[in-house]
């Protein structure tokens, strides 16, 4: 049987960068490539069913053995896309064997992978471990996932131990928040599912930020500067003058836990017209309402400043806390923290500065907490992980899938 890590290293190969310019689902063809390619490995392992379905999606499902039909049918699921923050073309990884926990140097760039910015890695001395060359982000995020699902599902298999029915899918467009756009959940079949797509080992997540996108539009009156007193209103000043606006310790440079921010990620304009482009996330469901209202009070403010509506805000909520949602089920999260201390982790509840497919999910009705998946500092050059937590993450899903817990 393969080794997570083995699986893990021919999937990097395979390029699946998800376009958020894009309407078209997947966002972007090669995501194809990877689910065409997973589909003919299940089909190899003994899944049934399997798979690829129009939209990207693959699917396939194990099931149940004979005395375990009324077991609740448990799903797995993890994204093929990588993000699209950082090149995930021509990966070549590097895999240091024994990695003494010291610093290291990406091969593709010269740039170091640190010890003092990435303290994790004193913790994964003795492993073997595995970096990009820099030339690229690595992928773990998220095909460490779905190598620890088939690995598990294999092993599962093979054992011939008793278990539940076992749905399985791998989603695309995850990084640009569409991974469950076209998700079917009723032909799916779980009644309770976990994605598999976090981070150090050990890491439990059932909470999540409630998160919008914002888009303030500045339309401002160009004149003559010699002539424009009392006339221009330069869009590229009012768009900072609606910035300031903003509670200035609220970014996510400033911020860590529980706490929220706004994230000015896009800003283009001169004296005509001028854009910025927000994210706004927290935990707490009130005080994201009140962000969305800070930024609604910014825009009146200004507006009624210069008279007329010089600033268009559009704002759309793109997901939700799922801690609500998996209050009711929290036999979920005991079965994972069990799950993780016989695979060999210290498992631990952790906050997700984010989101992930299984906030959609859970907000349709199918629970779905987020595990472990062994990696570090995704969406960039320094992504790294070790073969040794990859397989603590297999066994973990493995022992899951086979309950009894």
């Amino acid at each position: 049987m393969k080794r997570a890590s083995t699986r893990f290293l021919d999937y990097v190969k395979v390029h699946t960068t998800s376009d958020p310019a894009s309407s078209a689902a997947p966002s972007s063809a090669c995501q194809f490539d990877l689910a065409h390619q997973l589909a003919q490995e299940m089909k190899t392992i003994g899944l049934e069913g399997v798979h690829v379905d129009k939209f990207g999606v693959v699917y396939g499902w194990l099931a149940a053995t004979k005395g375990c039909e009324d077991i609740p049918a448990l799903g797995f699921i993890a994204h093929m896309d990588t993000s699209p923050d950082y090149s995930g073309e021509n990966v070549k990884p590097q895999i240091l064997e024994n990695y003494d926990g010291s610093d290291v140097v990406l091969a593709g760039t010269g740039d170091v992978l640190t010890v003092e910015s990435f303290p994790g890695l004193k913790n994964l001395a003795g492993m073997t471990l595995i970096t990009s060359d820099g030339t690229t982000l690595l992928g773990a995020d998220d095909k460490a996932g779905i190598a620890e699902i088939l690995t598990a599902v294999e092993a599962v298999i093979e054992s011939g131990k008793p278990h539940g029915k076992l749905c399985i899918a791998f989603t695309p467009d995850e990084e640009i928040g569409m991974g469950v756009a076209h998700f079917d959940i009723e032909k799916f079949g779980a009644k309770f599912a976990y994605t598999v797509d976090g981070g150090e080992a050990g890491e439990i997540a059932y909470e999540t930020f409630n998160a919008a996108s914002a888009k303030v539009c500045v339309t401002g009156m160009s004149v003559h500067p010699g002539s424009s007193k009392n006339t221009m209103i330069n869009a590229a000043l009012v768009a900072m003058e609606f910035n300031s606006l903003l509670p200035a310790g609220d970014t996510p440079r400033l911020t860590e836990g529980y706490e929220g921010f706004f994230h000015l990620h896009d800003m283009k304009g001169d004296v005509s017209y001028a854009e910025l482009e927000y994210i706004i996330r927290d935990h707490d469901r009130a005080t994201f309402e009140t962000r969305k209202q800070t930024m609604r009070h910014a825009a009146k403010t200004i507006n009624e400043r210069y008279g007329r509506e010089v600033i268009a805000l559009e704002l759309c909520d793109t997901y939700y806390n799922m801690a609500e949602k998996i209050a009711p089920h929290m036999h979920l999260i005991e079965n994972a923290k069990k799950a993780a201390a016989l695979a060999g982790m210290k498992p631990f509840v952790e906050p997700v500065r984010g989101g992930t497919d299984g906030c959609r999910l859970s907000e349709l009705g199918l629970p779905t907490p987020n595990l472990c998946t062994g990696g570090f500092a995704y969406h960039g050059k320094f992504e790294h992980i070790a073969m040794e937590s990859m397989d603590r993450c297999a066994k973990m899903v493995e022992l899951l899938m086979l309950g009894g817990l």
